[in-house]
């Protein structure tokens, strides 16, 4: 089972093992209060613009996650 904690998963390198495309690195987390456990990853958008009020943030599910590695998050989506 994937375990870890949400500072263990800042500055890792999130990779699509579908097309090997980098999607970026991580920059937050979304996790329940009541349980501890996380929910999903979050990674900037592709958008080159500063937008404070739109974010093309990619929220990915923690079902999603296929591997957790030293340096790099794989993911499946």
């Amino acid at each position: 089972m994937l375990e870890g904690r949400a500072l263990d998963f800042r500055h890792k390198e999130v990779i699509n093992i579908n097309n090997g495309r980098k999607l970026g690195y991580v920059t937050d987390v979304e996790a329940c209060f009541e349980d501890g456990k996380i929910n999903s990853i979050v990674v900037p958008g592709n958008n080159k613009r500063i937008n404070l009020f739109n974010t093309n943030d990619i929220v990915i599910p923690w079902d999603k996650i296929h591997l957790i590695g030293e340096d790099v998050i794989l993911v499946n989506i």
